[in-house]
């Protein structure tokens, strides 16, 4: 039985712990034998804290489950991101500079998690301060893709991405700035969604009024992905941003599909070029769609400003948050948080307000597009999954790229908008390897999005090709 617990979605797992057909400690011991497995050829989930995991789950079996059964985990092993803080756990944000850190405080959110029944087990691995959609770093090395362990998992969330995907764990954390969850989510064939700012609450942070960058659910399936969401939100006093749980459970919005009436569909939002094969599949996935009735129409709204916003914010918010690095500790960052360092530094006010503005607009034809739209659906990256050793992509279809962020338009004009995202797997190449769908819903409409995304889930048919051993 132990062999075969991995392959239980997370929603059948708490199912069966709830019903005391299997325990918090099977599931603790079996996910050690698949990690111990499979992980010599990923590299996703680095660290493993499997005594502290084993005590978590005597103290949940010893205790009764809460009456309020909402959002309750029942003892369900988890990886958590290398960015969020786990008490007593070597933490160190893929940086050398805290290659030793072993925090006394876990982050709200795992916190939350905690409270809520998850069972931390691993921390997944991901690039030095989540910079970059690659997920490697020189202190814990290398991430693989399961689908083929030559090919990155993409980035910044590639550990939890390829930890879901070869069945290490059942649920992951995840962190989106530019696409830090949708790209490894469609990179690997799962499920993630970049929820609203506030939805799960974050920190203690300095920066607390940050709402490009957010934590969210990683999973195998839609399903797994809303209850996870649901032992992660809730309203929190040390982040001011935060919003309280709404009255009806995102388990049971996913549990009751239903298929938008109208969407529109970019290939490329009309801001960056995108691989011949990607714009076939999401094509293709777009049509079956249309067949079972959705209206599908080709409105592109205008996000010509967004990747020049994105690129002058993202590079203010890199000064706010680790500038006290490059000043004391330059020789210990890598060159791309260093460019992305100096090029916030280099900008001048009027620089910043202009993105602002520009985010501003972008918001309000958001909400006009929604008056009369239910989801906006695009690609999940530009790309099929890359080999391991490109750290970024540097050309598509014959566009070149100057630097490491901008091949994540696709991905980062949609945090300019602050709209819940659901990265979905969407087909496969002729090699083999996974495509993802980003679906885009309406602003703190994850209810509905979920809702719709495990109807498009049912149509287009490729739920449940995960766990998979990984191929080399």
């Amino acid at each position: 039985m132990i062999d075969d617990l991995h392959r239980l979605t997370a929603t059948e797992a708490v199912v069966r712990m709830k019903r005391r057909e299997i325990s918090p400690l099977d599931l603790v011991e079996a996910a050690l034998a698949r990690i111990a497995e499979v992980e010599p050829a990923l590299n996703a989930l680095p660290t493993l804290c499997a005594e502290r995991a084993r005590k978590a789950a005597r103290r949940i079996m010893a205790a009764p489950a809460p009456e309020d059964g909402r959002g309750w985990l029942a003892g369900l092993p988890i990886a958590v991101k290398d960015l969020n803080d786990v008490a007593g756990v070597r933490t160190t944000y893929g940086s050398p500079i805290f290659k030793d850190h072993v925090p006394a405080r876990s982050d709200i959110m795992v916190e939350r998690l905690e409270a809520r029944g998850a069972i931390v087990l691993a921390k997944s691995n991901t690039p030095e301060f989540g910079a970059g959609a690659n997920t490697f770093n020189v202190v814990l090395g290398d991430t693989r893709n399961p689908w083929n362990t030559a090919l990155t998992p993409a980035g910044s969330s590639g550990g939890s991405a390829a930890a879901l995907a070869a069945g290490e764990v059942w649920l992951a954390t995840g962190s989106d700035l530019g696409g830090s969850l949708r790209t490894p989510a469609g990179f690997c064939s799962v499920v993630g969604l970049r929820p609203s700012p506030g939805r799960v609450a974050n920190g203690p942070s300095e920066q607390p009024f940050n709402t490009l960058a957010v934590e969210g659910p990683m999973a195998r399936n839609v399903a797994d992905v809303a209850l996870m969401l649901d032992a992660m939100a809730g309203r929190h006093e040390e982040d001011p941003m935060s919003l309280p749980a709404p009255d009806t459970s995102f388990a049971l919005a996913a549990s009751g599909p239903r298929l938008p009436r109208r969407v529109a569909y970019s290939p490329d939002l009309g801001i960056t070029p995108v691989d011949s094969a990607v714009r076939r599949i999401c094509a293709a996935a777009v049509e079956r769609l249309a067949g079972a009735g959705v209206a599908v129409e080709t409105t592109v709204l205008d996000f010509s400003e967004a990747p020049e916003a994105f690129q002058t914010l993202r590079a203010a918010g890199f000064v706010a948050s680790l500038g006290p690095h490059y000043r004391l500790r330059r020789h210990m960052l890598k060159p791309d948080i260093i460019w992305n360092i100096e090029k916030g530094l280099a900008l001048g006010l009027e620089a910043i307000a202009r993105a602002e503005s520009a985010r501003g607009r972008l918001y309000h034809r958001m909400a006009a597009f929604f008056r009369d739209h239910d989801l906006l659906v695009c690609p999940a990256a530009c790309v099929p999954p890359f080999p391991v050793e490109t750290r970024w992509v540097r050309e598509v279809e014959g566009q070149g790229f100057d630097n490491y962020v901008e091949w994540l338009r696709i991905t980062s004009a949609i945090t300019l908008t602050s709209c819940p995202v659901v990265a979905l797997p969407a087909g496969f190449t002729a090699a083999g390897l996974p495509v993802g769908l980003q679906l885009v819903g309406k602003p703190h409409g994850e209810a509905a999005l979920l809702s719709a995304a495990a109807a498009i889930e049912a149509v287009l048919g490729l739920s449940g090709r995960t766990p998979i051993d990984p191929r080399c």
